[in-house]
């Protein structure tokens, strides 16, 4: 694993434009940097970050399995006691599951190590599966990388396959998310894309206008039936919205499913490490209150239960704080976990986002920054395998 500079394609912006990858610049700052590029080898792709990721995505699932016949476990992970019922009945019916992403630090050296599951509304999938991908193909076409250059990222094709597997043709399935969020709006309208390609009849909801029919189902704004419904809207809240009691007998099937809602929560950390004490992918981590946490003598990160983007997340050395930013996460419980900071190239922290489409890992993403929490600010760059 290396970090490599290269020169930006002087036209890149315009190419963007072109695809609809409009959020490359976040208040004048890039998102998107193509000034460099981290290097894979072959061995490394496969044995320290696809093996792991299909590894520990089955532990999670095992760990769902368990998490759905307990109510001492639907609390530990904050699931609504109203809401526990649908959560479980969403698994027992093996409602499938489209998509996520790990967060690992991996330094080309030692084993990756898990930070968390973005398991339910991961963002970064279009600069993922398109925007790298066209990266890699003009640099070879321009002869700054050798032909045989590669890079870990079937994510769009394997996307397409599983809106296939999961959702027959010709189905009408509608899409929402906050309409005036301009990522949020970008993000779905690419999976709307994807299921064009998969033969399915993509309608576009903004998730506040919602609403239920005399009957209790859910609508659109022209007093349609969703029937099936993509959101780029966290469980978390979805659980706790005020009409969370509808969703039992609207009968409309999420993407992403109930018990996703398991996953996509940081109380995750401490139950597979419980299971699961010493694995490689593994860092230490414990409830806050567990009293356990004193063997990580004072170097840990706190981590709300529930937050993006690294907000609320406060890491802690030598006992001595590096600060917190507040979002408004850091009213609920929160868990420990090792610190364990990213590995650093050239002044900059990186992090490998790993993605999970059905079981199987199909490529990855990284996002770099100069403070050691990624933020929404963080760059992604691109990579390739030699």
């Amino acid at each position: 694993m290396e970090r490599l500079n290269f020169a930006p394609r002087w036209d890149w912006q315009a190419k963007a434009k072109a695809v609809g990858f409009t959020w490359h610049h976040d208040n004048g700052l890039p998102y998107w940097d193509e000034s460099v590029a981290y290097a894979f080898s072959m061995a490394e792709v496969e044995d320290d970050i696809e093996a792991p990721t299909e590894t520990l995505h089955a532990m999670c699932l095992d760990l769902v399995d368990e998490v759905v016949e307990s109510e001492e476990l639907m609390e530990a992970v904050d699931i609504p006691e109203p809401m526990r019922d649908y959560v479980a009945n969403s698994w027992h019916a093996g409602e499938p599951s489209l998509y996520g992403r790990f967060d690992f630090a991996y330094d080309g050296k030692s084993p990756a190590k898990m930070y968390e599951y973005n398991a339910d509304t991961p963002t970064s999938i279009f600069e993922t599966a398109v925007f790298q991908w066209l990266w890699l193909e003009e640099q070879i076409a321009n002869g700054v990388l050798p032909a045989h250059a590669d890079q870990f990222n079937s994510l769009h094709e394997k996307l397409v396959s599983r809106f296939k597997e999961i959702v027959p043709p010709l189905t009408p399935i509608h899409f929402a998310s906050d309409a005036e969020f301009v990522e949020d709006r970008q993000t779905v309208l690419f999976l709307e894309d994807l299921a064009v390609q998969a033969d399915l009849k993509p309608k576009f909801v903004a998730i506040d206008q919602i609403g239920i029919d005399g009957a209790g189902l859910f609508v659109d704004i022209e007093d349609r039936t969703i029937t099936n419904l993509f959101k780029l809207y966290p469980w978390e809240d979805m659980l706790r919205d005020r009409w969370a009691q509808n969703l039992p007998a609207s009968g409309t099937k999420m993407l992403e499913p109930a018990w996703k809602s398991i996953l996509s929560n940081k109380a995750i950390l401490p139950l597979l490490w419980e299971r699961h004490p010493g694995h490689p992918n593994l860092l230490e981590a414990y409830f806050e209150r567990n009293p356990s946490v004193t063997n990580l003598s004072g170097n840990y990160a706190r981590k709300p239960f529930f937050s993006r983007e690294g907000a609320n997340v406060e890491l802690v050395e030598h006992g001595i704080s590096g600060g917190i930013q507040d979002a408004g996460y850091g009213k609920g419980r929160h868990i420990i976990q090792a610190l364990h900071p990213a590995p650093r190239f050239s002044g900059q922290y990186v992090i490998v986002g790993s993605w999970v489409v059905g079981a199987e890992a199909v490529g990855v993403g990284l996002r770099e920054d100069t403070g050691k929490i990624t933020r929404n600010t963080s760059r992604f760059v691109p990579h390739f395998i030699r």
